[in-house]
């Protein structure tokens, strides 16, 4: 299973998390550092969770269209 580390950016939706994971690699030819940014919609069953915390997800079956990560903890 993929674990994977980043900041809740929206908490707007009922048993739902907005997560974003920050990556960043070198550029094979320039050598500057690139960030690349994706945001994942995470299942939040109980978890009392803020905007701002940072929190683990790990790959999980669909439970949505959208949704296929699932809340593990908060990191």
């Amino acid at each position: 299973m993929k674990e994977l580390t980043g900041k809740i950016v929206s908490t707007k939706m009922a048993k739902t998390v907005v997560v974003e994971i920050v990556k960043s690699r070198l550029h094979p030819l320039y050598k500057k550092n690139m960030r690349k940014t994706k945001r994942y919609k995470a299942h939040n069953e109980n978890l009392d969770l803020q905007v701002g915390d940072l929190v683990k997800i790990t790959s999980h079956r669909p439970i949505s269209k959208d949704k296929h990560y699932k809340v593990i903890s908060k990191a």
